[in-house]
């Protein structure tokens, strides 16, 4: 009698699969609080707003990590990269000063390993219960064939809230006001296919060299989990549980892929533009490296990574004061970097 094949057989464990989730549940249930609803069926996460919102308007964003996984790949650390993804969904939200209500997670593998799984997973969690929304759900598929053993992709998905009223869009930028910078905690997940030419192929470093200015190896660096600003700005924006006593920024950037100038470009109306200095905020030594040892011009390190600069508020003059000693307090480094003018280029940048 032939042998029958099983899913198992074509590379794809189901049992595996189940196992990884049982282990995370815990984290991932700590994360949800009593407006999480749960069903007999459970093919979607089911969030209730709730009362208390006069005209609530709900902000999505999507992105990955990018090829900062490679790393991971090669070091065989995985428990950082969670929070790299939380953190570029949930901040991007933020900039429209939406509170982040929930998260959904994809893990694509090529070949299911439950602790590589596992600690994916809980860093997820883990960064979702800092930024304050619900690991609502998730997708855990394994592919094989579609990735090399040990590797994998990670997408993220946030929905947040914002009254109709409080919406940060850019709109009331005015001359004169102030951009105030908030600072980054290294590379964060951009710019990486660039970092990895430059430092491990052609300066030849390999990522488990102790470099003195970066007080670590080159692999730690570079696996430095982004910072995550909406713990933190959320309650300053008044859609917490608490209303803010501060001016209502009029613009919030956060400076991805496309660093400085297309980040900030996106916040202005027509005919303003950013007039900024760069040497208002410390360059990280990291990215002196990567612009030593593939000779880049500086005018594209700031549009490609975000060399020191992780988050930018235009605010009211008379509001900055305020937001600088309260981000400060909140453990954030804070910098003014620039003012608003008039003209046809978007972002001047001073060097």
């Amino acid at each position: 009698m032939n042998k029958r094949t099983t899913y198992a057989d074509a590379g794809v464990n189901i049992n595996a699969a189940d196992e990884t989730l049982r282990r995370v549940q815990g984290a991932i249930r700590a994360t949800h609080g009593p407006s999480v609803l749960r069903g007999l069926a459970d093919f979607g996460g089911m969030f209730a707003l709730g009362q208390g919102y006069h005209d609530p308007v709900l902000v999505s964003g999507t992105d990955g990590v990018g090829t900062k996984l490679k790393i991971a790949f090669v070091l065989d650390k995985h428990d950082t990269v969670g929070q790299d993804l939380v953190a570029m969904n949930v901040d991007d939200i933020v900039c429209m000063g939406a509170r982040p209500l929930f998260f959904l997670d994809y893990l694509g593998i090529g070949k299911l390993r439950q602790e590589t799984a596992t600690q994916i997973i809980e860093g997820v969690a883990a960064a979702c219960a800092r930024a304050g929304c619900a690991l609502l759900g998730g997708e855990l598929a394994e592919l094989p064939g579609m990735y090399a053993d040990g590797e994998y992709d990670l997408v993220g998905f946030a929905v947040g809230i914002v009254e109709r009223e409080q919406i940060v869009d850019g709109s009331e930028i005015r001359p004169d006001d102030v951009v105030l910078g908030l600072a980054s905690s290294g590379l964060h997940s951009n710019g990486y296919s660039l970092a990895r030419k430059a430092l491990l192929e052609m300066a030849g470093y390999r990522l488990d060299q102790h470099i003195q200015e970066l007080g670590c190896s080159l692999g730690e660096e570079l696996l430095k989990p982004t910072r995550l600003y909406c713990q933190d700005l959320v309650p300053l924006l008044g859609q917490g549980t608490q209303p803010s006593s501060l001016g209502q920024p009029k613009g919030i950037a956060h400076i991805t892929g496309g660093g400085w100038y297309d980040n900030i470009a996106r916040l202005l109306p027509a005919g303003m533009n950013a007039q900024l200095d760069s040497a208002a905020v410390p360059v990280p030594p990291v990215f002196t490296m990567i612009q030593t040892a593939a000779q880049v011009q500086t005018d594209e390190m700031y549009r490609t990574f975000n060399m020191g600069l992780g988050m930018a508020i235009v605010l009211a003059p008379e509001d900055v004061d305020e937001w600088t000693q309260a981000l400060t307090a909140a453990g954030q480094q804070c910098f003014v970097i620039g003012t608003i003018g008039t003209g046809a280029e978007s972002v001047q940048l001073r060097f």
